[in-house]
């Protein structure tokens, strides 16, 4: 028997298969399409692709593994996190999702803390309100889009457009919420503060759950598209960095992880809740039942090194820069 990951990552979707014993047999990354951006600031992906790529990914892990879709025990998700997915009543996605690194939100966010005030916002989720998060993400589609507002059912996060698919569920988990801006992080659920104060429906957020709740089981039609056996456990799992810091064994207070990847985090476990009064600092809860983490982030890492390939050096591999990076001295020019 064996159990499968799925990360739905900002280039691609992974699928891995482990034995019991957390060995890795087989993984396969299916790639997403190109990061939309029609204008500055914006950044969209489309729901539907990331789904594609997880079926393919999911078929050609199972081909690479040598096992059948039966074989499979149970399925945990990670993937990007903030991103915005909205649902039509059929299911639907509505427009193409606001990933994580879109930032035109800014006059929703300031319009946030004029009418809840910062002070209340921090008490209410630990955090501040960014362009980062869903929230003001949810906000701009209601100001600049209000016909696509006006069709809205339900709003998932990434991993758990997935899940949908997967299982026709809508959940996700506490750790990936927590990036919402609409989750009281403290008591790990949504907070009436956020969702009631801004006017918003409740009824359009996903279930919460702990990341290593059931929240259903695969269906009948998400094992056609996968390869998956219908009834396959899915459980909650976790938002990329919360997932990552449980395989880096980052559950305990005293481990820190720096992670570069297309963005950039610094990571650590808390036994408690506890946020920084000048909200320089996320605070988050963990995918480790009742524990949270704090984290900085930068989001151009990877990102950025992308772009600057893209422009100066189109052509050039990563190694090849790196390679040239590694004679500069260190401070160059003044460089830090």
């Amino acid at each position: 028997m064996y159990w499968m990951g799925v990360d739905i990552g900002t280039g691609g979707t992974r699928a891995l298969v482990a034995d019991a014993a957390g060995r890795e047999i087989a993984a396969v990354t299916a790639p997403h399409e190109e990061i939309l951006m029609e204008h500055p600031l914006w950044a969209e992906q489309r729901p539907e692709n990331w789904f594609d790529a997880a079926a393919l990914a999911i078929r050609g892990v199972l081909a690479k593994a040598g096992a059948s879709g039966s074989e499979i025990r149970g399925v945990g998700l990670s993937g990007q996190m903030h991103g915005l997915v909205l649902l039509d009543r059929a299911g639907a996605a509505i427009r193409p999702a606001l990933i994580w690194c879109d930032r035109r939100s800014q006059p929703q966010v300031d319009a946030i803390n004029a009418r809840l005030g910062e002070e209340r916002i921090l008490e209410s989720i630990a955090n501040p309100v960014l362009t980062g998060f869903t929230l003001p993400r949810l906000l701009w589609v209601r100001d600049r889009e209000p016909g696509h507002f006006e069709r809205v059912r339900r709003m998932l996060l990434p991993k758990d457009y997935i899940r949908f698919r997967l299982t026709g569920e809508f959940a996700t988990d506490v750790s990936d919420a927590s990036g919402t801006a609409l989750l009281d992080v403290v008591h790990r659920r949504w907070s009436s503060a956020m969702v009631d104060g801004l006017g918003l429906d409740r009824g359009i957020l996903p279930q919460v759950y702990e990341s290593s709740d059931l929240t259903g089981t695969v269906s009948r039609q998400g094992a056609e598209l996968t390869g998956l056996a219908a009834g396959t456990p899915v459980v909650a799992g976790a938002g990329d960095q919360a997932a990552g810091a449980v395989g880096n064994g980052i559950v305990e207070p005293g481990i820190v992880s720096c992670t570069l990847g297309t963005s950039g985090v610094v990571f650590a476990h808390t036994e408690t809740p506890s946020w920084d009064p000048r909200g320089r600092v996320h605070t988050f809860c963990h995918a480790v039942r009742n524990k949270w983490h704090v984290m900085g982030v930068t989001q151009g890492a990877g990102l950025s090194l992308q772009w600057f390939r893209n422009q100066l050096a189109p052509g050039a591999s990563y190694g090849a820069l790196m390679d040239e990076a590694s004679t500069a001295p260190a401070g160059s020019q003044g460089l830090f």
